[in-house]
């Protein structure tokens, strides 16, 4: 028998082409392309349709793509009127979980998925993946509205999904400056290798689970704050640090009480998360292009970074994506409770893409496990058990 890893640290789970992580460079690229390069030159969309495809679409590909997309932006009236009985108190990330998973009573799903040749409907394939992401978007922005008792904003078909997140939570013309910095967030939140919740996607695929209950499975697990979770706990950090003069003395008592900084460190990379150094460039852009003093919770997260880096440095403890998404988002008018469902909807397009690759060549997943219990023992009745 193998040795045990907690966690899987280190164990290969599956063959993938899709995208490739060096911890040590702190590169990631998405089917050969360079994140940074993705981030300046790309769209979410063809982002998606690249991670879903295996190379960048033509321009008559992307522009049929997009149409498809923007014709299943709007979301059934039987969800709709379920999602205003939920608790308003209900979170985001349970929202999406269960309607996600209610979309599948509305689609076909298991007859095309109890074969060994499930991937011989590539219309299905297709269909199911551009309804699941364009519908993400779409459920996220109106429950930023029905949890506060109001009707939602419709979508509009003639604007990008960036856009049109902007558009539906605020009901107002989305700024382009804005619309653009939320596409490159999704294009870097869209796929990031074998995570936690990829990997339950994955499981959850090989049983030839519809693809509703797969991306639902992994919603879930992104709820975490382990996982996505996280850029929500770092907002209310830098809130609760409250100035830069204040960080110091902070990071070294919640070290001293070896607490976590949330945003800080990550298991791939020995180095800055290179969609950390991409957000906190972006953020600095924004703030250069407007007129009076630097966002204060900007300012405390730079200096934070600066005392992690001598606190943390040695131990290769830098900001992960989570450091700086929740920043941004906030200055985007993102409500801090949706943060972590934008990241779904981002992820969505990377969760689709393994999960057509999985059941491509698929086999069921069935890990072992090293057994600590008791040995075998006889039963004992109740009445002589002393």
């Amino acid at each position: 028998m193998s040795d045990f890893l907690p966690g899987l640290e280190g164990v290969a789970a599956t063959r993938s082409a899709i995208s490739s992580i060096d911890g040590e460079k702190g590169l990631l690229s998405y089917r050969g392309y360079s994140l940074e390069t993705l981030a300046e030159n790309s769209t979410f969309e063809e982002t998606i349709l690249l991670l879903l495809e295996g190379e960048l679409p033509t321009a008559g590909e992307l522009s049929i793509f997009i149409g498809q997309l923007r014709r299943h932006y709007r979301i059934k009236y039987h969800i709709r009127k379920m999602m205003h009985h939920f608790p308003t108190t209900c979170h985001p990330m349970v929202m999406l979980q269960t309607t996600v998973a209610s979309l599948g009573m509305f689609h076909p799903g298991t007859k095309f998925l109890t074969s060994t040749n499930v991937c011989d409907n590539i219309d299905y394939i297709r269909n199911v993946t551009v309804s699941i992401i364009a519908q993400m978007a779409s459920l996220v922005a109106m429950w930023g509205h029905i949890n506060q008792g109001y009707d939602s904003v419709d979508p509009r078909n003639d604007l990008s999904i960036a856009e049109n997140l902007l558009y539906m939570f605020t009901g107002k013309e989305p700024d382009p400056i804005m619309a653009r910095l939320m596409d490159v967030c999704l294009i870097l939140h869209a796929e990031h290798t074998l995570n936690a919740s990829t990997f339950s996607a994955l499981i959850t695929g090989s049983t030839l689970a519809t693809p509703y209950s797969v991306i639902s499975a992994a919603i879930g697990t992104l709820s975490g704050p382990l996982h996505g979770g996280a850029n929500q706990q770092v907002l209310t950090m830098l809130k609760e640090i409250g100035s830069v003069c204040r960080v110091e003395a902070w990071v070294d008592r919640r070290l001293s009480n070896k607490e976590v900084i949330w945003g800080m460190g990550h298991r791939e990379y020995k180095v800055k998360d290179p969609r950390a150094t991409i957000l906190s460039r972006l953020f600095s852009q924004l703030m250069g292009k407007r007129i009076g003093n630097l966002n204060s919770t900007f300012e405390i997260a730079i200096k934070l970074e600066e005392v992690c880096a001598d606190r943390l440095g040695h131990k290769n403890v830098y900001p992960n994506v989570d450091f700086y998404s929740g920043i941004l988002y906030s200055e985007m008018g993102i409500p801090v409770e949706q943060f972590t469902a934008l990241f779904a909807v981002a992820r969505s397009a990377g969760w689709l893409a393994h999960w057509f690759e999985q059941i491509s060549d698929n086999r069921i997943y069935r890990p072992t496990q090293i057994y600590t219990g008791s040995k075998l023992r006889d039963y004992m009745p109740s009445a002589d058990r002393g």
